[in-house]
Formats: C-alpha cells, structure tokens, sequence
C-alpha cells in the first residue's frame, strides 16, 4: 500500500530519525549548455509526448514548447487577455499535466493547466479579485498546439503570494493540485487570516466555494468532480485530501506510487514531506519539527486590543499585540516531515543578518533555501550512475540544485548532494527520456544570494532552460 493511501496521522515531537549529509558545491561528470532564453518566467517544464519540452511562462501568459536539441521555440496556446500575472506575483500561468498516453479517449490525448484569471467578485475576508482555474485542453499531434478548452475547476483561490500551483496527474488516474496558504500573515497579506487548517463546510461544498483550499493538497476527478474515495475531513468530503501546508512548490510520484511533497518554510525548517491521505502538516502551528526551536505562530490578524491594521509588519519581531504560540502548545496531530534540508536552527539563531539589512531584505539570509520543485528520479537501465530512487529539487534563494537520495524504503533522506550552483534562481527540472540530461528551468527576475550571501537581483540565466548532461 503506498503512503498516498494511509490513513494514519502521528502526533510528532522530533525527527524520527538522523541522516548523513555529504554536500558538494559543484557536481564532476556534467556538461552544462543553455538551451534557450527569453522566456518569460518558466514555471513547469516537461517532457512531452512528442519529445520536445513544454513550459508554461507564469508571467509570458502561455505555454511554450522548445527543441531539446536546438531550443527553437513554438507557442503551444497564447492566455494573453484571458490569463492574469501581477508583476513580481506569483501569479500567471503556471500548472501543466499530460494524461498518460495510454489514458488516451479515441486517440485523444488531454493535457491540464491552471492559470490566474481575474473576476468582478471580491472574496470574503481578503477581498481578493484573483481566482484560478484547471482547464483540460486537447493535444493537436498535427500543430503541436492546444485547442479546446474545457474549464475542469473554477473558482479557486488564488494571489500574489505562495501560489504552489503544482499539477500531477497520479497512478490512479487522478489530478493532484497544490494552492499555498496565498502568503496569508506575512508581508503585505498580514492582516489576512491563515487558512491552512480551516476545512471546507458542507454549505460551502454545495455551493462551491472553495475559499478554504488555501494550504492544501486536491484530487480531482478528470472532470473536476470530487473522488468518491477522498478522505471525509471534518465530516465534509471535498477535493481536499491533506491541509496544513504552507507552500507546495514541489511534488512528484514514485514508481511505488508515494507522492512527495517540498515545502517552503518561514523563517526556517523547509521541509520534505511523505503525502498521507486525510493528513495534516501543521501550518501554521508547526514549521518542521514540533521542537519550539526559532518558530512561533503570531497571528497577526487576531491582533488585540490594537487591531492589525493600525500596526506595521516585521517578520523578526511581533508587538504585544499580536498572539504568540509556541510549537508545543497546539496539540493537534499531525505528520513530521522527512528532512528539513539543513534548515532547522536553534532559538539562539540571528535572523537579522547585517548581509541583507539593506532594503531591509533579512529574509534572503534567513537559513531557509525556498524548495521550488521536486522530481523523483528512479532506478533505470543507463541512466545517471548512483542517482536511482532520489529526489531532485531546485531551489529559489541559494541558487542550487540538490540531490536527495532516498533509503531503500523511501521513507527517509539517506543523504544530500548539492549538484550545481549559480547566481540564479532555479525553477523546475525535467528529465531526459534516456535520464541522462536535466533541464533546469530558472526565473526571470527576482532575488538570489550572490557569492558573498547578500541578496542580488542580478541574475546569470534570467528566463533560461540549462541543460545538464552526465558523460559517460
């Protein structure tokens, strides 16, 4: 049975057990190349059916599909005017899935996408313009394009903030999607309530408002409808199948059928996660361990007697105000994670590091190195020697990407290796059919450590696919 399906949720103190690390700057026994550029904002990138490498640009407004050979570029389908991104958001295009091959009706293959669009309605609370949808469109072999929309699910929360936005299609024929916690208590969404553990009610299932996705994990049906054999939360069944999530940026299936799950910490403790069916991960109770170490939830918008809005946000230190809890004193379940990446630090630690005072920028030399996606790479014949049953994840703030390898059971991290670093900000990876060759996508803008550790928005790659290939 994989983990996917157990019910079972543990209430959690600590790891439950220690790994070795052995981390390198840079990898030997890899070619590097840039295989395109000016794209804008690549999010997901894949391998498609017809050998080339698909991507969404989150802030291009389209999917794109490159040659993995000469990075010649056709446009697959064009959302201007129909997709939305604010600049600097998270916002955009984002979310891709092909249907298994041999999920194909009549000789049709689908492919899935999410994308933000805006509407006239303000959401409650937040008063929030933005939603996003799942739409299925058909695979044209002939054009190589996208042509017959079909909205699968509408109306789900979206921002500027964590978006995760992360699209799989699953071994059982399901679509697995990710909506962050839409950045609820932090920066210029502060006053806004963290929804993380509020599960949806039954009126609003009924009326199908799916304001309270925020910070979960969904299954969908193929047509959007909800699972039958999703779990029942809080005597309601809905798309929601785990909560308690910060952000989602990365997960992917093994061959055994486990789905893992990376995801970004606050100030620290970013996290890799087994996905349980019916389980919670804690946010914004827990980030990582249940260890009181350098976390607590203060929740800005239950502050009291000065409310929220008359006070200024600072991620280092609250006000009286605002409501203090440590890590142990909620006493709810929930599951720990597998790894926190070497993110866990002591209470001792400085958050204001002098490195990122100006423009007072702390969050960039906080110890977290913001996981941006996960990619399982499996046991194969010819592929990358020593590389089988681990997990490949980008990473947004230190420019790297990393090599967790798995114990043989899948259930810990047995070590981590750091491949390749540079002054970029790495998006999302994709494998070579043979799994010799990643493509690494990497953002256009944004902010990176430089090799001093101090933030920079100059970046080596902006908008890029790289391609590294191991040599025989």
């Amino acid at each position: 049975m994989s983990a996917l399906t157990l019910g079972a949720v543990m209430a959690v103190g600590g790891p439950a057990s220690a790994h070795g690390s052995a981390t390198a700057s840079s990898h030997p026994g890899f070619t590097e190349r840039v295989l395109t550029t000016g794209l804008g904002d690549p999010y997901e990138i894949l391998w498609g059916p017809d050998n080339h490498i698909w991507a969404t640009e989150k802030s291009g407004l389209k999917v794109t599909r490159i040659d993995p050979k000469t990075g010649a570029r056709t446009t697959a389908l064009d959302l201007a005017g129909k997709a939305f991104h604010t600049t600097g958001g998270q916002d955009g295009v984002l979310g891709l899935a092909f249907q298994p091959s041999g999920h194909r009706h009549n000789g049709v293959q689908y492919v899935y996408l999410s994308y933000t669009y805006r509407t006239k309605t303000p959401a409650a609370v937040t008063g929030e313009t933005r939603r996003l949808k799942i739409v299925r469109y058909t695979l044209d072999d002939r054009t190589h394009t996208l042509r017959s929309p079909k909205d699968v699910l509408t109306g789900l929360p979206s921002g500027t903030d964590h978006q995760s936005a992360r699209l799989r299609f699953g071994p059982d024929g399901k679509l697995y999607y990710t909506i962050g916690d839409q950045g609820a208590n932090q920066l210029e969404h502060f006053c806004n309530p963290n929804w993380a553990q509020r599960l949806p009610t039954k009126s609003e299932v009924k009326a199908k408002d799916w304001s309270s996705y925020q910070g979960k994990i969904l299954r969908l049906d193929l047509d959007g409808s909800i699972p039958s054999d999703n779990p029942v939360l809080n005597g309601v069944r809905s798309h929601v199948i785990t909560y308690g999530h910060r952000n989602s940026q990365g997960v992917d299936f093994a061959p055994s059928g486990v789905l893992y799950q990376a995801e970004q910490g606050p100030k620290t403790d970013d996290e890799i996660n087994i996905v349980r069916k019916g389980a919670n991960y804690g946010w914004p109770h827990v980030a990582g361990w249940r260890d009181d170490k350098a976390y607590t939830y203060n929740n800005w918008s239950a502050a009291a007697p000065t409310p929220c809005k008359k006070l200024t946000y600072d991620d280092i230190t609250a006000p009286p105000s605002v409501p203090k809890q440590k890590e142990t004193d909620w006493h709810g379940t929930f599951v720990p994670p597998i790894d926190t990446l070497g993110t866990t630090v002591g209470n001792d630690h400085d958050f204001a590091d002098p490195k990122c005072a100006a423009g007072g920028l702390y969050y960039i030399c906080y110890p977290t190195i913001a996981p941006s996606s996960l990619s399982y790479y499996p046991d194969r014949h010819g592929g990358i020697r020593g590389w089988g049953n681990s997990l490949v994840v980008t990473t947004l703030k230190d420019g790297s990407v990393y090599r967790l390898k798995l114990t043989s059971d899948g259930r810990h991290i047995a070590r981590t290796e750091k491949l390749w670093t540079s002054q970029n900000r790495y998006r999302d990876t994709a494998f070579s059919p043979d799994g010799t060759s990643v493509f690494v996508a990497t953002d256009s803008a944004g902010l990176v450590r430089d090799p001093n550790g101090a933030p920079t928005s100059t970046l080596e790659n902006p908008g890029s696919i790289l391609v590294f290939r191991a040599q025989r």
